[in-house]
């Protein structure tokens, strides 16, 4: 069989409320569909509750506490605290690529459209199309491809604001219209059940609608293309959904996403797997698939294909500085126990997030507890402390409420747990326990990005042994000319295209000069630095 194509289809925010996921206000036909000709994953986590973290694990295979990327928000000021030391980007060790530039190297054809938010920029060495142009249909005839979709109307700000949807509850006045019937919603336990609360989660059940509509499109695209047999289809979300309580916490409603697979006459049809997977393996997994070398450094491991790694025992998540606030959390899971260690229990789990307090369910949360009306569960995330560890049994307890970490019955598990997460601490969390202005002042000597070096060109021929040290030549012979750059861990990218927007190829092997004259730019890029500035060399073959 040919290599597979891989197709990535991301949601934002998105929590697996969705028909195969057991979910009976899901209006998601297509999703449905995708998981009943492929394998769905019960047990799939992020490893941040966060979108930027998240992702930079996810394109890079890296937890982000070992590359320098598990703060949130860097790459910009912050007007409320110009003390933070941003912006900057992330510098992970010289040897860290985005997974796709070894894709690239084996010949696949790669495609981001278009969202990329890695707590770096997005290399230029990553991807063959990276924007709204991105697509699989751009690639050369017979080319195999890795084609990622990014799908952003699930994110959490889509739950506020002034969106118009179908259904008017009869007996309301109001001007918000909605598919979903907000009384039909079911709220977590921990939140306010108030309309304004169910308003906004009727929106999100839109919002995944929408997405599955999507999805849908991209899966007939593939269809009318004749590439759905050969074509490996993921499904999964950057974490979980946009309500207080979830998203940036790594409490199972802010790491726990949907993960569906399809590969036809390959992976299983119809199945249900309950293996730990981390979002992290998704990289290593897509290697393995395309069956291109694993770098010994990842630290995702493939779930599936020629290199697929025994089940994990367990999945970690971490939270950190999220916008404005300084935190420190770490949790472990199993199948069934959910360990998580406050590093700042004095501190209260509701800190000002500017942006996430624009959600309908914050303001509720504030409004009812100012008014003195929160009660039971509800008044959970409104505690000015925390407990410094909590554990909870997520088979019996599924919105993790009842800690147990106190209960001597469960002793033996929080010990488990306890040891577990300091040897992953020990492994990878190489920058949780540094203060970020020091880790920046490490990246960013003096407070400035690091530049990469020039590239330099070597031409290579057979009369002229060695270094030619000269950005031009004639020879009078075919030729080759080797690109070399100084700055390690960095790659190098040429085009042989005039204008602004050239097609840039990853730099390989010794680029062949066959008859006639050529001209060839060359820029070299190491993920956090500076692009070199552009080297540009003519040759003329002349035989």
């Amino acid at each position: 069989m040919d290599r597979p194509n891989i197709l990535w289809i991301s949601l934002e925010d998105t929590s697996p409320r969705f028909g195969c996921y057991g979910d009976s206000l899901a209006r998601t036909p297509n999703i449905d569909s995708l998981a009943q000709h492929g394998t769905l994953y019960s047990h799939a986590y992020a490893v941040a509750g966060v979108c930027s973290p998240s992702r930079s694990a996810v394109i890079t295979s890296m937890y982000p506490t070992s590359i320098g990327t598990h703060h949130m928000r860097t790459e910009h000021t912050n007007p409320y605290m110009p003390e933070l030391p941003t912006p900057y980007f992330a510098v992970p060790p010289a040897h860290v690529k985005t997974f796709t530039e070894y894709l690239r190297a084996d010949g696949y054809f790669c495609t981001n459209n278009f969202k990329t938010d890695y707590q770096f920029a997005s290399p230029l060495t990553a991807w063959d199309q990276d924007g709204k142009e991105g697509h699989w249909r751009h690639r050369e005839p017979g080319q195999p491809f890795f084609a990622v979709f990014n799908h952003m109307l699930t994110h959490e700000s889509s739950m506020w604001g002034n969106m118009m949807r179908k259904y008017v509850h009869p007996d309301q006045d109001s001007d918000v219209t909605l598919a979903t019937d907000p009384d039909q919603v079911q709220i977590p336990p921990y939140l306010p059940d108030t309309p304004k609360s169910r308003e906004s989660l009727a929106k999100y059940y839109d919002l995944i609608a929408e997405a599955d509509d999507y999805v849908g499109e991209l899966l007939r695209q593939l269809e009318e293309d004749g590439l759905a047999d050969n074509t490996v289809v993921f499904l999964w979300s950057d974490h979980g959904e946009g309500l207080p309580r979830a998203k940036r916490w790594p409490y199972d409603a802010g790491i726990r996403v949907p993960l569906i697979v399809r590969w036809p006459g390959v992976v299983e049809a119809g199945r249900v797997s309950d293996q730990l997977v981390s979002m992290i393996d998704l990289g290593a997994t897509v290697l393995s698939l395309a069956g291109v070398i694993l770098p010994c450094h990842l630290q995702g491991q493939p779930f599936l294909g020629l290199k697929q790694d025994k089940p994990r025992d367990y999945v970690f998540a971490t939270r950190d500085r999220y916008d404005e606030s300084y935190d420190m959390v770490r949790a472990i899971r199993d199948k069934r126990f959910k360990y998580i260690r406050n590093y700042y229990p004095e501190k209260p789990y509701l800190q000002w997030i500017k942006f996430s307090h624009q959600h309908p369910m914050f303001q509720e949360l504030w409004r009812l507890h100012l008014s003195g009306k929160l009660e039971g569960d509800t008044k959970l995330f409104m505690q000015n402390n925390r407990p410094a560890e909590e554990l909870y049994d997520c088979m019996e307890d599924p919105y993790e409420i009842r800690n147990l970490a106190d209960d001597p019955k469960y002793k033996d598990d929080l010990e488990r747990l306890r040891s577990a997460l300091d040897e992953w601490r020990s492994k990878y969390d190489v920058w949780g326990d540094v203060p970020e202005e020091r880790m920046v002042a490490q990246m960013w000597p003096g407070g400035v990005q690091p530049v990469t070096a020039v590239p330099i060109f070597i031409p290579i021929n057979g009369h002229i042994p060695g270094i030619v040290p000269c950005s031009q030549g004639t020879f009078d012979e075919q030729t080759a000319v080797m690109l070399h750059n100084a700055t390690q861990g960095a790659s190098i990218t040429f085009t042989t295209e005039e204008g602004p927007n050239p097609r840039w190829k990853l730099y390989t092997g010794p680029i062949i000069l066959n008859q006639g004259a050529i001209t060839i730019r060359a820029k070299a890029v190491r993920i956090g630095y500076k692009d070199s500035e552009e080297a540009i060399a003519s040759y003329e073959i002349a035989y």
